[in-house]
């Protein structure tokens, strides 16, 4: 069992996080639990953090430890058979994000290559009930070098997470929407959340061959 740690952390601006994605095409162990990881922290000064991938922190959250800067931004990938193209069968995807620990207690809670991880929490003193929004700004299309595109619309995700059984994720599955900002989840105040991801390729057309480009942007926004 993971312990339920009530915890403080300094006072963040607000985080935005990338992933960065490229197409392609060419001739363990788990326990059970009843819910997903979400886990009320202590209230303090305002503050906002969130993690896509790859991260940095001094110790865990949960024994007081405090969240730093990474400017990486992941890549998210594959290369689709030239056999397979177009026909509607989903293609898994494969990010070169290490993060299998949570930094809240040290839990290896995600499986990369094949998932990635997202979490953070929104902290505020008082009472009110608010939360934060987490949210993707998402371009309109994957470009090759030869202006041909994907659309966005054509990724997908499932949400989970080790230990989390089948519970509901506090950032859900779905699909990006093309073009814009896209809400995904609110963090309701003085909460820890997060998920991992595992991203699909749809597949539902036949495009040139090339490699396609694109980067989505997460920020989780405060009130």
């Amino acid at each position: 069992m993971r312990p339920l740690i009530p915890s403080l952390s300094p006072s963040r601006r607000p985080r935005a996080a990338q992933l960065a994605w490229r197409l392609g095409w060419a001739a363990a162990l788990t326990t059970p639990a009843a819910q997903a990881f979400i886990i009320d922290i202590s209230p303090g000064p305002v503050a906002v953090y969130l993690q896509v991938g790859n991260g940095s922190f001094t110790g865990f959250f949960g024994s007081g430890g405090t969240p730093l800067d990474n400017s990486t931004v992941n890549r998210v990938s594959l290369s689709v058979p030239a056999t397979a193209l177009g026909t509607g069968v989903d293609q898994s995807m494969t990010s070169n994000s290490t993060q299998a620990i949570s930094f809240y207690d040290g839990f290896t809670f995600c499986n990369p290559p094949n998932e990635v991880y997202i979490g953070g929490f929104y902290r505020r003193p008082g009472s009110p009930n608010q939360s934060a929004v987490l949210s993707v700004q998402v371009p309109a299309a994957l470009l090759s070098s030869s202006a041909n595109s994907i659309p966005f619309s054509q990724i997908r995700w499932t949400s989970s997470g080790n230990g989390d059984g089948t519970a509901a994720q506090p950032v859900p599955a779905g699909s990006f929407v093309a073009g814009g900002t896209q809400f995904l989840a609110n963090f309701l105040r003085n909460t820890w959340r997060e998920s991992c991801l595992t991203f699909f390729y749809q597949n539902d057309q036949i495009v040139p061959a090339g490699t396609y480009n694109g980067r989505v942007t997460y920020t989780l926004a405060t009130p």
